[in-house]
């Protein structure tokens, strides 16, 4: 079943630049999506249209199957949630739980329940100990993470990460990888936009290729392995598929490489 249906759709920059051309898709509900493309390829204004906060100057985007548009911006963006590459676009009170509680109380809820789901939230993304905090002063993973909470306050069944993974450092950027894999199994979609292959590699389960506006491929990880059409957009292929690819192995993360790398020693045995 289709959650999000893209179809048709451009965009043009008031300078006259075009950002988006003829762009259709479709993602199915409970997946997890990258959409990769280079500096440019048009990767952030796509999302933006995902919840209407760009609205298509043709072509529809449709979330569950409702078409967005100026009068039904208020429940695509219950269902449609994003997290900015700048976490401090998002945050914007003077402490940590009343950044998450913002949407709650916007929905209208009592504040026993606010509470409630701002706990819950807090605990599921291992932030509690910064609810008194003010989100100013956090480290960037921090900050992230409380981006997310305020978003997941809101209760949507897609959620939208734009370049989720910049400007993290290994340790949280694994912590983040789990936090999303925890969303996905949930039931929360997921949709992420980057140009990192090594990190998405091993992460999505569906692909769309952008390049300069368009959509040159939308399928599986066997795309993030297609050197000519990495090439055309400007990406290269992962690195554990190009030390793998003259094996019959297709490791996607280190401890897959380290189990195939025993194998192929036994095997050379």
């Amino acid at each position: 079943m289709s959650v999000l249906t893209v179809s048709n759709l451009n965009y043009t920059y008031p300078d006259k630049t075009p950002a988006l051309k003829d762009v259709s898709f479709q993602i199915a509900a409970k997946s997890k999506v990258a959409i990769l493309g280079a500096n440019g390829s048009g990767k952030s204004t796509l999302l933006q249209h995902l919840n209407g906060l760009i609205l298509p100057q043709s072509g529809v985007v449709a979330v569950h199957g409702q078409r967005i548009g100026k009068e039904n911006l208020a429940d695509i963006r219950k269902m449609v949630g994003i997290v900015f590459d700048n976490p401090d676009e998002q945050l914007f009170s003077t402490l940590v739980y009343d950044d998450i509680a913002f949407g709650p109380r916007n929905l209208g809820y009592d504040e026993k329940t606010v509470a409630q789901k701002v706990e819950e939230i807090m605990t599921l993304l291992a932030i509690t100990h910064l609810r008194d905090r003010p989100p100013y002063n956090l480290s960037l993973g921090q900050k992230k993470r409380v981006a997310i909470a305020g978003v997941l306050a809101m209760e949507p069944s897609v959620m939208v990460f734009d370049e989720p993974f910049s400007g993290l450092d290994p340790c949280t950027l694994q912590q983040f990888l789990v936090i999303l894999d925890d969303l996905y199994h949930r039931g929360h979609t997921l949709i992420v936009t980057t140009h990192d292959v090594d990190i998405i590699y091993g992460w999505a389960n569906e692909f769309v290729v952008l390049h300069e506006g368009y959509v040159l491929a939308q399928g599986g990880r066997e795309l993030l392995e297609d050197k000519m059409l990495m090439a055309q957009a400007k990406l290269k292929t992962p690195d554990l598929y190009n030390i793998f690819c003259s094996t019959s192995y297709r490791p996607v993360c280190v401890d897959d490489a380290a189990e195939c790398i025993k194998k192929i020693g036994g095997n050379a045995r």
